[in-house]
């Protein structure tokens, strides 16, 4: 659902793009890199953005938080803790240590694997799937596929930053998508 009311908390969050260090030539020249760890520093730069990511989804009644490797893992417990739910981590192969489900997806130079515990999400449950960026989607379809083949009723994706340019948001059609932050270029 690509719909202006996805795109917008009624919180400011503008004000936290100043708190966004732009690194150019990272990882590699020609990238202009985003690099949210100045945002995340500031305790009332994380606070702003917990509580708009919190009140986009309050009334959505969220099970389960699920937050992939490594980044998401800053956000979904805090959103999970925050919307009364549980969170669920997906790892990188071997990390979990009980029997788990995995999901192969394709990078720009590779690919990459996630893995969630099989009895991580019970059949119809209300899952929403955060991480820091959506870029090409890549990884956050990969946690979409994953939560699906255990059962979970997909109430959304949420992100901090989307880079619009490279229009991850278009694997997604028909799966509510929600980014406080925005850039162009």
């Amino acid at each position: 659902m690509s719909n202006p009311a996805s795109r917008q908390s009624s919180l400011n969050c503008e004000q936290l793009k100043k708190m966004i260090r732009e690194v150019a030539d990272f990882p590699k020249k020609g990238i202009l890199f985003y690099d949210i760890t100045t945002l995340l520093k500031d305790k009332l730069g994380l606070a702003t953005l917990i509580d708009a990511l919190a009140e986009h989804y309050l009334k959505q009644d969220i099970d389960l938080v699920l937050g992939m490797e490594a980044r998401g893992f800053i956000f979904a417990p805090a959103l999970a803790y925050r919307l009364n739910a549980g969170f669920v981590p997906l790892r990188k192969p071997g990390k979990l240590p009980a029997a788990t489900a995995k999901f192969d997806y394709a990078l720009e130079y590779g690919t990459n694997t996630l893995e969630i515990h099989k009895d991580a999400i019970q059949k119809g449950q209300r899952v929403l799937i955060v991480d820091d960026l959506l870029a090409t989607g890549g990884t956050a379809n990969a946690c979409l596929q994953l939560a699906k083949s255990l059962g979970a009723e997909i109430a959304g994706l949420g992100f901090v930053v989307e880079l619009d340019f490279l229009n991850g948001r278009k694997k997604f059609e028909g799966t509510a998508v929600f980014s406080l932050l925005h850039y162009d270029k």
